[in-house]
């Protein structure tokens, strides 16, 4: 009875096995295409997601709207400019796709400014363990931060070519790791363990 539940337990163990092989290569695939697809034309990437971005606003501006026909909803005036804002701000997204990769620049490099002058701060009034560290990621991030603030278009753009090589290599590890799980399921799926000898030993009792 044991043997019948173990048996039962371990198929779809080796089920789970061939269908995780199978989203980790498929995965891989797509995250290598992406990143190929990055690496090459990180300037048609970063517009896609500057029209993405706009077309969120344009969104968020509709939803902002209808809410203003809510009775019940008591900033309706409010409501009304801000979408009506919105709107107008994702429509020059989507137009004016130059600055609004611009402004995504702007933005990474405002991030690591203050990520790099909180860091310094933490690794001179903080403790001395990890302080040459947090001194160290401070600096470099407050570098990199000014050096995209300064040249937002360019430092962007860059920035999107090395995240497409990160993405090949992410998606060439994943495929990788699918088809070790592959060959470890292949090694230990052409027969449930146990059960070919179960087998001849009920063989030999009827004998």
């Amino acid at each position: 009875m044991r043997d019948d539940e173990l048996d039962a337990q371990q198929v779809p163990a080796a089920v789970l096995m061939a269908s995780t092989w199978q989203a980790t290569l498929f995965l891989g695939v797509v995250t290598l295409i992406l990143g190929v697809i990055v690496s090459f034309h990180p300037g048609g990437s970063l517009n896609v997601v500057a029209v993405l971005l706009g077309i969120l606003v344009i969104i968020s501006g509709i939803f902002q709207l209808v809410r203003v026909f809510d009775r019940a909803e008591q900033h309706r005036v409010w409501l009304g400019i801000s979408g009506f804002v919105f709107i107008v701000v994702g429509v020059l997204l989507i137009r004016h796709l130059h600055l609004t990769v611009a402004a995504i620049g702007l933005l990474v490099g405002i991030t690591w400014i203050v990520q790099g002058i909180a860091a310094l701060i933490a690794a001179f009034s903080g403790a001395r363990e990890g302080a040459a560290w947090w001194g160290i990621f401070g600096a470099i991030s407050l570098i990199a931060g000014i050096v995209v603030t300064a040249s937002p278009v360019t430092s962007v753009t860059v920035l999107a070519a090395l995240l497409g090589i990160w993405f090949i290599v992410m998606g060439l590890f994943e495929i990788i790791g699918a088809f070790l799980i592959r060959r470890a399921v292949s090694s230990g799926q052409p027969s449930v363990p146990g059960s070919a000898e179960r087998g001849a030993a009920s063989q030999g009792a009827g004998l």
